[in-house]
């Protein structure tokens, strides 16, 4: 009697296991990189969360990190930021860009063909290449933008910040609703327009931030100020009655803002449930949903003089918040995307069940629920909110200090501000730790913080004052 061994394959069964090992062979291809973004990226984030920024810039970048790059880009760019090299940040942000400059242009045209884009189908979402979340790829220009201020490169500044602006207007059309977003990029953009002497521009984008409901109180007093340089004392009465009349300063005082980046923004989950359905196929449903993480600090607090004078910040864009509405108007989406898959995948097990039997109903319900995988790419180094504030002072020398309510403090020495010059503050809170960085004044040697071996800092860069 012969051997199941010589049977097989002899058999036309030797056909059948041959399909069914190939099948096999490309399951496990398909399970060995199922591994999620979280899982891949986790050792560069976790030296991006310890303060080691140059260690997470260098992993970010590595394409083998995020297999990504758009994400290697700007997760890179980011720990480049926190760390205060403004070039290098610079560098990975535009190469973020140009991975999404082609989307980013038809959008600006049309958010209809924006749509389209978006809607696309492949066996699973994760097979396609990351070009970023909507709310992402504003937040890209946002960065772009202070890089730019670090570099004292006003211009550049508020260009980047216009596009970041015109891409959330995109965005908006596409799904007819207005995010409470776009308050750090209008920001930005007045910044730059006051500090190249052009207040009527300022005050339209600090216009835009009351119609928003973004900034508050910074904001309001930003077009008190401006106003009577404007004669347009009139259209700000209301803000004077709320807030009270711009107190009196000197005409020729220096400014220090700070702009903060502050906790840690969310990242993705995979929510969906398989549905056994007759004859033991399954159908498979996924989609992402965001998930929060804790944030212990809540603001910071600009100190100058030794505690003699401090402004707290003002939360101008909540990343977290706008990053879920803007993928909550994507579910229906990516649900449908998934739904069609189900469809086509519960087709293809039909077919394996009808040609190669139970052999096929296996590998057809292994396919279907290895690749109907949610994709959980995310820009993952994103604060949880910017946030803002803004002082000014007489001309002198001034002690700043940042603090973390509810973390730590990192003192940035003693500078001397000539009148009128702007000093910027570029700072990251991550858990209870905060960094910040400088641009502009001239910080006095003698008072220059100590460097820490474990985290030093890069020189810093000089802004540049009309």
């Amino acid at each position: 009697m012969k051997s199941v061994h010589v049977l097989l394959r002899s058999s036309p069964l030797r056909a059948v296991h041959a399909r069914a090992r190939r099948f096999g062979a490309l399951c496990g291809f398909l399970v060995a990189g199922c591994a999620t973004y979280g899982e891949k990226t986790a050792l560069a984030y976790r030296d991006f969360e310890a303060g080691r920024f140059e260690e997470a810039r260098v992993a970010y970048a590595d394409p083998k990190t995020t297999d990504s790059p758009f994400l290697s880009g700007a997760e890179a760019g980011m720990a480049a930021l926190v760390g205060g090299d403004f070039e290098a940040a610079k560098g990975h942000f535009e190469t973020a860009y140009a991975e999404v400059r082609e989307l980013e242009d038809r959008a600006l045209v049309s958010a209809t063909d924006l749509g389209e884009s978006l809607v696309s189908f492949a066996i699973n979402d994760t097979f396609k290449a990351y070009q970023g979340e909507g709310f992402e790829r504003v937040m890209l220009h946002a960065c772009l933008a202070i890089t730019y201020l670090g570099r004292g490169e006003l211009e550049g500044a508020y260009v980047e910040a216009r596009r970041a602006n015109k891409l959330l207007e995109s965005e908006e059309a596409l799904y007819e609703k207005q995010y409470a977003a776009g308050g750090l990029g209008h920001f930005l953009s007045a910044l730059a327009y006051e500090m190249l002497g052009e207040p009527g521009e300022a005050f339209i984008d600090y216009q835009r931030m009351m119609q928003k409901g973004l900034g508050g109180d910074l904001a309001a007093r930003a077009l008190i100020r401006l106003a009577p340089r404007l004669d347009r004392e009139s259209e700000v009465a209301p803000l004077v009655e709320r807030f009270g009349p711009d107190p009196d300063r000197p005409d020729d005082s220096a400014t220090i803002v700070l702009i903060a980046g502050v906790g840690s923004g969310p990242y993705k989950q995979e929510a969906g449930i398989s549905i056994p359905i007759d004859g033991g196929k399954i159908v498979q449903w996924v989609v992402p949903v965001l998930a929060t993480r804790p944030q212990p600090v809540t603001s910071l607090l600009l100190r100058l003089g030794g505690g003699s004078q401090a402004v707290r910040t003002t939360v101008i864009e909540d990343v977290t918040k706008v990053s879920k509405e803007n993928l909550d108007d994507r579910i229906a989406w990516l649900a449908a995307k998934s739904a069609v898959r189900a469809v086509l995948k519960y087709k293809l097990t039909e077919k394996l069940e009808d040609e190669h039997g139970v052999l096929g109903l296996i590998a057809g319900d292994i396919f279907t629920v290895v690749t109907e995988r949610a994709d959980l790419r995310a820009w993952q180094t994103l604060p949880d909110t910017w946030q803002a504030a803004r002082a000014f002072v007489p001309p002198g020398v001034h002690a700043l200090v940042v603090d973390a309510e509810g973390g730590e403090s990192v003192s940035l020495g003693d500078f001397e501000l000539a009148p009128n010059e702007t000093l910027i503050v570029v700072a990251r809170s991550i858990g209870t730790r905060v960094w910040a960085h400088a641009i502009g004044g001239h910080r006095l040697a003698a008072s220059a913080p100590e460097p820490n071996p474990e985290h030093p800092q890069t020189p810093e860069p000089t802004a540049a004052n009309p």
